[in-house]
This record gives C-alpha cells, sequence and structure tokens, in this order.
C-alpha cells in the first residue's frame, strides 16, 4: 500500500523526529502533518505515525519508542524507521551521530552527556544555528507540503542518510574483495608498520578514500593499521597518508624524493607520481619514525 501521510507530534521538535521525517520524506514525497495521531491513524498502514501513538508496529508503520520500558535498549523514533529500512545496523556502525541523538532523546541531555563523556554544558555548545533554524521552522509548521522549502530541505537530509548507508555498504563490500595489506619493514630503524593499498579502478575514481576508514573498522584492524594508500583523486600516482595519524609515519621525510609531489610539512600526507607498488613501498619504508625520534 502506498503511504499517503506522515504524522508527528505538534509542539517542539527534536533531531529524532527531524530525521526520521526527513527519511520518509525522501521516500514517499506525501505531506506531514504535525498533530496528535487519531486511532485511524494508526490502523491505517497508509499513514506512517512517528515519534507518537504510543505504538510500535512497522508493518502499520507505526514508529513510535515513548510506550517501551525504562530498561529498553535506547531506540527512539529514527532507530524504528531506519530497522524498518533495514539500514539500522549500518548506521550505527558508521554514523557517529546516531548514538548520541538516541542517548540524548531517550535518556536525557544529563545521561547523554556522560555517555558521549563530556560536561553537561558542552551539549549546547555542539548545537549550531543549523539546527536551531531547521528545528524551530520545522516546530512551527501545522502541514508541511513537499513545496516547502523545510520539507525540500528534509528530503535533501533524507536523500543524504540513504544514499550514504546504501553506497557505504557497497563500498565496503567491494573494499572486502580488492584491498591489500602490506607489511613495511624498515632497514637499519627496527621498525615495521602496516598500510592498507588500493590499486586504482573506476569503482574508485570519484572519490578513492570512500569507506576506508569505515572498512578498516569493520575489520577490526583499527589498532593495526598505521598508514593508506589511495589513489590520488586529483591526479596521477597515489596519496599517502597516516591512519588515525600514527606518529610512527612521517611524510615530511621524503618530501626530497623526485617521485613525491607533495609532502605536508607536518608530515601526515603525502601526494606521489608513482604507480608502481615496489616504489610505493620504498616511500612507506623511507616515512617511517625512528622509535628514539617519536
Amino acid at each position: 500500500m502506498a503511504i499517503q501521510l506522515i504524522v508527528t507530534h505538534p509542539g517542539g521538535a527534536h533531531k529524532d523526529d527531524f530525521l526520521a521525517c526527513s527519511l520518509l520524506a525522501h521516500l514517499h514525497g506525501v505531506p506531514i502533518q504535525r498533530r496528535e495521531p487519531t486511532e485511524e491513524d494508526l490502523a491505517d498502514p497508509s499513514i506512517c505515525v512517528v515519534d507518537v501513538g504510543e505504538v510500535h508496529d512497522p508493518e502499520q508503520n507505526n514508529f513510535d519508542h515513548h510506550q517501551f520500558p525504562r530498561d529498553a535498549p535506547p531506540l527512539c523514533a529514527l532507530s524504528l524507521v531506519l530497522q524498518s529500512m533495514g539500514l539500522y545496523d549500518d548506521a550505527l556502525s558508521f554514523c557517529a551521530w546516531l548514538r548520541p541523538a538516541e542517548w540524548l532523546d531517550t535518556l536525557g541531555p544529563n545521561e547523554a552527556a556522560k555517555l558521549i563523556g563530556i560536561p553537561r554544558a558542552a551539549l549546547g555548545a555542539l548545537n549550531s544555528p543549523l539546527d536551531i533554524t531547521l528545528l524551530n521552522r520545522f516546530s512551527s509548521q501545522t502541514e508541511l507540503r513537499p513545496e516547502n522549502p523545510i520539507y525540500q530541505v528534509m528530503c535533501m537530509v533524507g536523500e543524504d542518510i540513504v544514499n550514504y548507508l546504501r553506497s557505504l555498504r557497497q563500498r565496503l563490500d567491494y573494499l572486502k574483495s580488492h584491498a591489500q595489506y602490506w607489511t613495511i619493514e624498515s632497514e637499519g630503524k627496527g621498525e615495521s608498520i602496516q598500510a592498507l593499498f588500493l590499486e586504482k579502478s573506476d569503482t574508485l575514481a570519484n572519490d578513492p578514500s570512500f569507506g576506508v576508514y569505515a572498512f578498516i573498522e569493520s575489520e577490526g584492524k583499527q589498532d593495526a593499521i598505521q598508514a593508506m594508500v589511495t589513489p590520488d583523486r586529483r591526479g596521477e600516482g597515489y596519496g599517502l597518508s597516516r591512519y588515525n595519524d600514527s606518529q610512527r609515519l612521517d611524510f615530511s621525510q621524503i618530501e626530497t624524493h623526485e617521485e613525491v609531489r607533495f609532502a605536508h610539512k607536518r608530515g601526515f600526507v603525502a601526494k606521489v607520481t608513482t604507480n608502481d607498488p615496489t616504489r610505493l613501498k620504498e616511500l612507506l619504508k623511507d616515512a617511517i619514525v625512528k622509535s628514539e625520534a617519536m
């Protein structure tokens, strides 16, 4: 059954209901009404009821969490919509903002701040004018239709979240099959590092580094990798970079090599013209920092 309407609560809006409605607006392109739902709304699967109604029934397109017990996992309306789309697990793994949004909406600001590891006062400092304006403008509406500028922005937000998660999953699957791991041992320095290497391909051409950090984390190698070697999106050759700013590499050490087009003075990245894996490994080797220099 085609969705005809999205209903969410009136009054103040929060990130979870705004983002949940953004996803649904992108998917269905139907009006959003900000009001209390009726029993008929909850019983009608052509109406999405979001963050209100005290019913969670994805088959009926009802996505409220307020009836969950006190000790339930911290799932908000956004979580429930993402689950219904089959995107929740990837979002939780690769969208760092999702878990704090869940904590803030379900546990309150004090507990959320503790779990994030920041002072309570810092939560307010993290709000930007974008957050304030969009939520205030969304709150002030009783109905938003596709011609409304706020509705159009919501569709953009929903589209970007969906596209990011779906393209990221495709990229992770690609990297699983194509990523190579290099062990680079530096002669005379008694040091070795691990590097992730990606060979040039049409798949990587537009954004070679997209998904690399998420892939390393998904593989559980975040403590093993120190360097990344990825195709240079701005020209021929490769980019050499630290992973998680590992201090075991300083690419300013290779700035005089003829293949090095650019090496940042702070040593965290270099651009090289060579495509030869053997030479790339040699450049990585020369960038390893001696233990006594760290």
